[in-house]
């Protein structure tokens, strides 16, 4: 028995209708779920931050190719993988796809079951990548409700130093800072000073530029 497919849509771009519709028929018969388009503005036009899955996109389309597509979903706020067809292998081609963070290069002939399984990496990949960017999000949120003093407070605690110290470099009486950090605790939801250290770490909160 197979495995079960990865959850998510397969986006399937190509500007060949009969490829289309097979490889949509192949797809859906393997159980996943699938939405096709003719061209790569056409899938542009429909993307939106909360679409979960990968991209199977051709590589040579008028108009907007297989790369360009690529670097116009990079740069979205919703950058699904990409697996690519191609009606013939291109080395060149092929290493700069992967460079860029192609999950997978596939000339059209393939087996079914290599593209089934680049399929499957996609997918696992697109959820994997969709949890991290929500969870910056959340950690963005939760920041952003910090005071200016818990954040000063905060960024003394994560360097390792003692309410006493960071009193003294923030001009504040101990039960301020006391106060704040039961503050940070609270809102951030960490019990303890290693806690928050890794949390802030996760965040980038203090890393340079951030």
């Amino acid at each position: 028995m197979n495995p079960s497919p990865a959850t998510g849509t397969v986006y399937i771009v190509d500007d060949d209708e009969s490829f289309l519709r097979s490889i949509s028929r192949l797809l859906m018969a393997t159980d996943h779920t699938v939405r096709t388009f003719d061209s790569a503005p056409a899938f542009l036009r429909e993307l939106t931050p909360d679409m979960a899955g990968c991209v199977l996109a051709d590589l040579q389309m008028p108009g907007l190719n297989g790369l360009e597509l690529q670097a116009a979903l990079a740069k979205s706020a919703n950058p699904l993988p990409v697996v690519f067809l191609s009606a013939e292998g291109d080395i060149p081609t092929t290493v700069q796809a992967m460079r860029a963070g192609a999950e997978d290069f596939l000339t059209k002939l393939m087996p079914k079951e290599k593209l089934l399984e680049a399929i499957r990496r996609a997918l696992e990949r697109g959820a994997r990548e969709r949890q991290t960017r929500c969870r910056q999000v959340e950690l963005a949120r939760v920041y952003g409700e910090l005071t200016e003093r818990e954040r000063e407070v905060l960024k003394h605690v994560v360097q390792g130093q003692q309410n006493k110290q960071i009193a003294d470099d923030l001009g504040l009486h101990l039960r301020t800072v006391k106060l704040h950090r039961t503050n940070l605790t609270r809102k951030l939801k960490v019990p303890s000073v290693a806690e928050l250290t890794r949390l802030a770490d996760e965040a980038g909160w203090f890393r340079p530029g951030s």
